[in-house]
């Protein structure tokens, strides 16, 4: 938990950076190899302001969006509308991210974060260094279609690579495909619930009754499936494994 609040206060820095650029007590040091420092006293100022970036940071940069979505529509779809609670899902999703997102965080604490802490870096290099793993991890689970959209709007010149994408434009153009996966997933599970739905309707509607709300009757049905085919492994599982690393 240390080396993601390290890691991702260093992604956020150089925002607040640039923000507090204009206080007259700000001094930038340029060192001999043409590297810029900044003062002690800004970069513990940003790092300290930059802690309200980290729910942001972690919801938006990460796979909490994907399997949030998921689970809640695991929810809508079985019936089930307060079971598990948000805070259960909530919890489900932020271990589950943790645990998807381990070799990101390692890279980049050891590339960036501990280097900086040792002072064999500058923060500039830190930011760069620690910013990278993240920036591999998004792009290989954005869409190029979604990327060409958003450089269209925001005027971007062409690019030759993918190392060549900015942050600002990779951070939208990768919760976009993160929303668009996020759904594709929760219509494949959305069926099987559909169906059984709609047998149970359909069965209640032949023996005329038709004041008894088929929900009522499908919900059961729909957690011995669920419990059947082991749901809760297999969805856990696919959503680990759907993201490329």
């Amino acid at each position: 938990m240390t080396r993601l609040v390290f890691t991702l206060l260093l992604l956020a820095f150089p925002i607040i950076s640039s923000a507090a650029s204009g206080i007259p007590a700000v001094t930038l040091t340029t060192g001999a190899d043409g590297e810029q420092s900044y003062t002690v006293t800004l970069q513990i100022l940003a790092l300290m302001t930059v802690l309200t970036l980290l729910p942001a940071a972690l919801m938006m940069m990460t796979s909490f969006t994907r399997i949030i979505i998921v689970l809640a529509i695991l929810r809508q779809a079985m019936g089930i509308q307060s079971t598990p609670s948000n805070q259960v899902l909530i919890g489900l999703t932020l271990f589950l991210t943790f645990f998807i997102m381990h070799p990101v965080f390692d890279n980049a604490y050891t590339n960036g974060v501990e280097p900086y802490m040792n002072d064999e870096i500058s923060i500039t290099t830190a930011f760069q260094n620690g910013g990278l793993p993240f920036k591999e991890f998004m792009l290989a689970q954005t869409r190029e279609s979604d990327i060409e959209l958003f450089a269209g709007i925001g005027g971007y010149g062409p690019m030759e690579s993918s190392a060549d994408v900015p942050f600002s434009l990779l951070l939208p153009s990768f919760v976009t495909s993160e929303l668009k996966t996020a759904f594709q997933i929760g219509f494949l599970i959305f069926i099987p619930f559909l169906i059984i739905d709609l047998v149970v309707a359909s069965v209640l509607m032949a023996m005329g009754m038709m004041m008894l709300s088929p929900m009522l009757i499908s919900l059961p049905f729909k957690l011995m499936l669920f419990v059947l085919i082991d749901g809760w492994a297999l969805l856990m599982g696919t959503l680990a494994s759907s993201f490329y690393l």
